[in-house]
């Protein structure tokens, strides 16, 4: 399983089969009903039970490289290091120890060395977009109030 230490583009080749196989997988995926479905491995004609939600979970895979974005799988409950939590963030790691001594997050200290919930750094990202929407619009209508803006 690919882990957040090594996240790679998908390449050009690889962009264009996940295009094809998006349609494809989303078209069958209307037609299945069960918590469960059986997929066949052309190449070996192995038959393997999957649940039908890693069938969703792998369309989603597919959308992604299809649309060129790295992608990774992380288990919700892995606990990450300051620094891969910056660059998750987009921050400098100086600034998100300040985040966690601040109490923005929760984390817990392994020796001297902190570790955050991947999910938690999820949720505080999705926050943060939040507020940044938020203010925009909130930018805009001010400068609308102004006359700023014109519509």
């Amino acid at each position: 399983m690919e882990t957040l230490d090594r996240i790679n583009k998908p390449s050009k080749v690889e962009q264009k089969v996940a295009i094809k196989s998006y349609a494809a997988l989303v078209a069958a995926l209307t037609h299945i009903k069960e918590t469960e479905t059986e997929i066949e491995i052309e190449e070996t004609q192995d038959k393997i039970v999957i649940p039908s939600r890693a069938l969703q979970l792998l369309g989603d895979i597919l959308k992604a490289m299809s649309e060129g974005k790295p992608i990774s799988i992380v288990p919700v409950a892995t606990e990450v290091t300051t620094q891969k939590a910056a660059e998750i963030l987009g921050c400098s790691r100086p600034h998100l120890v300040k985040l966690l001594e601040e109490g923005e997050m929760e984390f817990v200290k392994v020796g001297k060395h902190r570790r955050i919930m991947f999910e938690d750094i999820i949720k505080y990202k999705q926050k943060m977009k939040e507020e940044q929407k938020k203010h925009i619009i909130d930018i805009m209508n001010q400068d609308e109030e102004l006359g700023l803006y014109d519509s």
